[in-house]
């Protein structure tokens, strides 16, 4: 029986924990001075050192681990990792079902039950992403259940705790056979290209599957289309697809030039007829109102936070001048899809940034739809912060 360590709650949030909170904040506990070493298995425990439930010790942003069981009796061992995996993958049935989507989340984190752990499939391949040393120091049990129940061509992994929580570089390679990058998965019928072996990014966010399908079906058709913060240029692609009359893909990563040339051509496109800008996107609007351009579909899909040697951007804090910027070159009746992947605030306050911006600018809109994570980036309803992603599809009207 591994050894664990009592952790006393603050009676203030006893009832979260037991009404299913997952995160173990830091202000939560009482006595976080006894927590050495990451991994370790923790009880919550009352005042009265009562049971309430028990988790893990590992650093995350606000936390000081995660949560993976309210019963007193269950131990976290193989059994456990199992039973969460097994139900996860029970769960994703449907897709992989579907011939014509080979890549999507598998194991989201504390919405499958194991918060600081997600394994992404990609075509036979799994990225498992570890996001605190606690969690690592578990993934033997995770390995030995990939072994036992899944079917693999390969393994990989991204390691997500450097001190700053960022990504630590290292052949990503865990086991099975290796991949021939960049392999070819679908989504909708889309095809990517990713390579699960170069750094922190694949090639593909697959958390915005739902508003690619939804560009391509339903907004781009005869449309001249700015992607702006493009990466690889996805969401280009599925424009193209959707019978955009041109794309402009702008991001400032050197790379993305040739990724995105890459995307547009397992596609069939040529990618000639596209605009592809290696710039800063600020440097773009800025280019683009002194030349009088004119946009009918905007994509506005920033990183939380960026910098570059010229400007600090915080979606947090910009979006609203990001976006008056947009506004500025949206043709009228235009669209902009408004996104943000942002955690530290909600979906309402996130309109309040749409809201702003449109007055500021004297201009009006209308919200033709709003969504949030695809079904397989499973989170709970009552923790709606875990629910990151926030998309906001608007019409200018005036």
């Amino acid at each position: 029986m591994t050894k664990t360590i009592d952790l006393q709650v603050n009676a203030r949030n006893i009832s979260d924990f037991k009404k299913g909170y997952p995160l173990i904040l830091k202000d939560a506990i009482i006595n976080s001075n006894v927590l050495t070493t990451e991994g370790t298995i923790v009880r919550l425990v009352d005042k009265d050192r009562r049971f309430v439930a028990k988790g893990y010790y590992g650093l995350q942003n606000k936390g000081l681990g995660w949560v993976l069981t309210r019963k007193e009796e269950e131990e976290i061992d193989f059994d456990f990792f199992e039973s969460r995996i097994a139900a996860a993958l029970g769960r994703r049935e449907a897709l992989f079902a579907d011939a014509y989507t080979t890549a999507f989340r598998v194991f989201n984190g504390e919405g499958d039950g194991i918060g600081g752990l997600t394994i992404d499939y990609f075509d036979g391949y799994f990225v498992v992403s570890w996001y605190s040393e606690g969690i690592y120091s578990l993934k033997h049990h995770v390995y030995s259940v990939f072994d036992k129940i899944i079917d693999y061509k390969g393994i990989y992994e991204k390691k997500r705790f450097d001190t700053k929580g960022g990504y630590i570089e290292q052949d990503d390679f865990v086991k099975g056979e290796q991949g021939d990058f960049p392999i070819i998965v679908k989504e909708n019928g889309m095809n990517f290209a990713v390579n699960l072996n170069e750094g922190a990014m694949t090639g593909i966010f697959l958390d915005q599957r739902d508003m690619r399908k939804a560009i391509r079906d339903k907004y781009s058709e005869g449309k001249n289309v700015l992607n702006t913060f493009s990466y690889t240029g996805a969401f280009s692609v599925a424009a193209v697809l959707g019978g955009a009359m041109k794309t402009t893909s702008v991001d400032l990563a050197k790379r993305s030039n040739a990724k995105t040339i890459e995307q547009f051509s397992v596609n069939g496109i040529d990618y000639e007829q596209q605009d592809i800008k290696v710039m800063d996107v600020f440097d773009y609007f800025r280019y683009a109102k002194r030349n009088d351009l004119k946009f009918d579909l905007v994509i506005l899909d920033p990183p939380s936070f960026a910098r570059t040697k010229k400007y600090t951007f915080s979606t947090a804090q910009d979006y609203p001048a990001l976006l008056m910027d947009a506004i500025a070159i949206t043709e009228k009746n235009g669209i902009i899809v408004a996104s943000t992947n942002n955690s530290s605030f909600g979906m309402k306050k996130f309109k309040t940034f749409i809201e702003q911006a449109f007055n500021e600018a004297g201009s009006r809109y209308k919200i033709l739809e709003e969504s949030t994570l695809p079904k397989d980036f499973r989170t709970n309803r009552d923790y709606p912060e875990f629910n990151y992603l926030k998309v906001v599809i608007l019409q200018k009207t005036k």
